[in-house]
């Protein structure tokens, strides 16, 4: 058997056959033909998701976006391996997951519209809002994780981080963390080459996956551009977890297509050539060029996932739009679980700036 580490572990090539691979083939043996069309499909409006909110951020309609595009198969593949109990702690870049979970897509925006504080309600899916602070939700899975096995919950926590997210300290103490208490966490590495305008290299001299090794925890190196290889290996890492057997790493390799987020221009740090190069690795080609091979593609498939697509590309956008702003008070809920009196002095102290004859009509800051 390869090295999973010097051969990321792959069950469909770029052109859509198959790969001989019998020990993690074994793990997707159950996706048949409506599973696969599924995945292919869940791809798709997760594409459409991120095109649609970039479009909107360029519209002016949203403050920030950080698109997702080339990274459909590592955030579908994975989702798909949870089960409903399961928790997820993510970044700020994992919309698909969010999809894949059940979040209505009007509720995807609202934090990247300025008109909340969040976007869903992390209790009715079991996955947090997206997390700005680089590297923190690793901690925030690792002691969720923890607290659930305290409890007798045989649960699954996945965590996903990027890259460049590996170089914090909040990352390496969650993987000590986990490792030393055997915490139920599956740590999710979205490789994408990119962590903002730092390649990968600077990052790490070595395969990410290999840092798990140094604390005693299994890793492995995945395909990210193939949804069954990423579905197979997250898949394995849940069911460690979830039976006892303690905390996985797995470093998807995959590349962001598109900028950092919409505050960036890559074409500052990267070439052309190397876009072009991961273009012809793109997830969802693959998986149709697989349904083509595999009799799967017709007409009427393709206009179902067709028009999935728009219609979830249409609440995306209507709901965005519609969006009432807040009331300015709002700025002051939910800071402390519990009524705090520098939360009430600062509340009244800014309702009486807004009311200041200094405020010109119908401007709030």
């Amino acid at each position: 058997m390869a090295d999973p580490l010097t051969y990321p572990v792959q069950l469909v090539q770029p052109d859509g056959r198959r790969v001989h691979d019998r020990e993690h083939a074994a793990l997707v043996s159950d996706v048949g033909p409506e599973r696969l069309r599924q995945l292919y499909e869940d791809m798709v409006v997760a594409r459409r998701i991120d095109v649609e909110a970039t479009a909107l951020q360029r519209q002016g309609q949203l403050g920030l976006w950080p698109p997702l595009l080339g990274q459909e198969a590592a955030q579908i593949g994975s989702a798909h391996a949870l089960h409903p109990d399961d928790y997820v702690f993510c970044s700020y870049r994992e919309a698909g997951v969010a999809y894949c979970r059940g979040v209505d897509p009007g509720e995807i925006t609202r934090l990247w519209r300025g008109v909340a504080h969040h976007c869903w309600d992390p209790a009715e899916i079991n996955m947090t809002n997206p997390a700005i602070v680089v590297g923190a939700q690793g901690l925030h899975a690792t002691g969720y994780a923890y607290a659930a096995h305290l409890d007798g919950a045989e649960i699954a926590v996945l965590t996903y981080f990027g890259d460049g997210a590996t170089s914090q300290g909040d990352v390496a103490e969650a993987l000590g963390f986990a490792a030393s208490w055997s915490a139920p966490v599956v740590f999710f590495c979205t490789n994408n080459q990119w962590a903002i305008s730092e390649p990968v290299r600077v990052q790490s001299a070595t395969p990410i996956a290999r840092r798990a090794y140094g604390y005693g925890i299994p890793g492995v190196q995945v395909d990210g551009n193939d949804v069954l290889a990423v579905l197979a290996l997250t898949r394995q890492a849940v069911a460690r977890a979830r039976t006892g057997g303690g905390p996985s790493f797995i470093e998807a390799i995959t590349y962001r297509m598109g900028p950092h987020t919409t505050a960036d221009d890559p074409s500052r740090y990267r070439s052309a050539a190397e876009t072009e190069l991961w273009q012809r690795r793109d997830p969802i080609d693959r998986i149709r060029r697989l349904l083509e091979r595999e009799g799967l593609w017709d007409s009427a498939f393709e206009k179902r996932v067709g028009a999935r697509s728009d219609e979830v590309g249409a609440r995306l956008r209507a709901a965005t739009i519609e969006m009432p702003d807040p009331d300015p008070a709002q700025l002051f809920e939910h800071v402390y679980r519990t009524a705090h009196p520098l939360i009430e002095e600062e509340r009244q102290e800014y309702a009486e700036y807004l009311a200041g004859d200094h405020i010109s009509e119908g401007v709030r800051p």
